[in-house]
């Protein structure tokens, strides 16, 4: 599946170059109207980010994403800052259909073992943010010492399925996907479904990652710079 993303800082759709919130680029001032284009063209995939709720662990922007809910018809995974039981279960009973678990299934797995218990692989997403191989936590703010291959394994065994791994450094840079970096941990956990994001240039990208066996991958800055358009990404949906 191809999941556009909308990134929201203060109410407005933006992207981060390598995660750098000091280094912000304005998309749309009104996200929920971006999310419509996304459903007129076609797609029925959605990936968000509250990037003030990363750095803060509180829903900075519940609005919006209330109102984005309500607007589009079709699959919302969102991520950012959930790091409470009581928050996971808000943003599930708002009519968020996937969760994106990152920061915290490192610094509390036990919650979302827990989550994962409750309410499956399905609905219950990994977020596997880094750069070199290691896990990035707090809205990337901090590097860990732990190997994404580690968490990936611990995840598994606790019932995770869906793992979105981002290069922090290829985030927003247009250079292209770390492949390399998806097969080697595909190789460690084959039983995972890795979702690509990060550096996705063009839809050729799009294609060389399914082709090699990712065929989840998320898009952002190369549709507010016009390198692959909504139409393209739809066509891909349906072959």
């Amino acid at each position: 599946m191809i999941f556009p993303a909308i990134d929201l800082r203060a109410g407005q759709s933006v992207r981060l170059y390598q995660g750098d919130f000091k280094q912000a680029t304005l998309i749309n001032s009104d996200p929920v109207v971006q999310a419509q284009q996304i459903n007129a063209a076609g797609l029925q995939q959605l990936h968000m980010v509250d990037l003030d709720g990363a750095k803060s662990g509180r829903p900075e922007n519940l609005a919006t994403i209330t109102a984005i809910r309500q607007a589009f018809t079709g699959t919302i995974e969102l991520g950012g800052g959930i790091r409470t039981y009581e928050l996971a279960t808000d943003y599930l009973k708002l009519g968020i259909d996937r969760l994106i678990l990152g920061s915290v299934a490192l610094t509390d797995p036990q919650l979302v073992k827990q989550l994962l218990s409750e309410f499956g692989g399905e609905r219950i997403v990994i977020g596997l943010d880094g750069t070199n191989g290691y896990v990035a936590i707090k809205g990337w703010l901090e590097q860990s010492q732990t190997k994404m291959s580690t968490l990936m394994k611990t995840m598994t065994a606790s019932g995770a399925k869906h793992f979105i791994v981002t290069d922090v450094a290829r985030d927003g840079t247009m250079q292209g996907p770390n492949l390399a970096l998806y097969q080697e941990l595909q190789a460690q956990v084959p039983t995972a479904n890795l979702i690509a994001s990060g550096g996705v240039r063009n839809l050729t990208d799009v294609q060389v990652l399914q082709a090699s066996g990712f065929k989840d991958v998320i898009i952002g800055k190369a549709l507010a710079e016009g390198g692959v358009t909504l139409a393209e990404l739809a066509g891909v949906t349906k072959c």
